[in-house]
């Protein structure tokens, strides 16, 4: 057993009956009164996200796992296929496994956590930091009102709509950080 000291990001627990993945975690020492742990947590069956708080020193019951690499395929019906990349076997997961998957392409290569426990059950998938798609549909820019930090929707390869700056237009490749959904930079070719 560990205990809150051992708390940190992508931490899989075993809390009220359910595996939770830490997603944020805050270690908070009050002047007055004990110290707590307060963390964020997604179920990884659900994928719905709590907010909860530990007191210091409290036992936590930690999920042994295993991570590999796996190449995103495609999706259906039937979920998100997955191929490993040490011995080319195919996963389905569910959208809810997959923290941001209207970034993802075809190709790219993700991180699968498994339940080592149980004889491999994916539990949950790690995006890239960033990924690089290609702008499909974005308004032109208006000339001049480039005074503040103005931004405008553009879709991407995926089907996503991430905010650019006015400067981006059709055809860009652009960077994208996968944790929050956000723009960060255009790729020059």
């Amino acid at each position: 057993m560990a205990n809150t000291s051992d708390i940190r990001n992508g931490l899989c627990i075993r809390h009220n009956h359910d595996i939770y993945k830490v997603i944020e975690f805050l270690h908070v020492k009050p002047g007055k009164g004990p110290a707590f742990v307060r963390t964020k947590l997604k179920s990884v069956t659900s994928g719905k996200v709590l907010d909860n708080t530990f007191s210091a020193g409290h036992k936590i019951d930690e999920v042994r796992v295993e991570t590999h690499k796996f190449q995103f395929l495609y999706n259906d019906a039937e979920g998100y296929h997955l191929m490993n990349q040490e011995d080319y076997s195919q996963i389905a997961l569910q959208e809810s496994a997959i923290d941001r998957p209207d970034l993802l392409k075809e190709g790219d290569v993700v991180t699968v956590i498994l339940n080592s426990e149980d004889g491999g059950t994916p539990l949950s998938v790690e995006m890239p930091a960033s990924v690089i798609l290609e702008v499909t549909a974005t308004e032109p820019g208006v000339k001049g009102n480039t005074a503040t930090n103005a931004t405008k929707p553009a879709t991407v390869e995926t089907g996503a709509t991430v905010m650019v700056p006015l400067f981006i237009n059709e055809g860009d490749k652009i960077k994208i950080e996968t944790t929050k959904g956000t723009y960060k930079e255009r790729i020059k070719e």
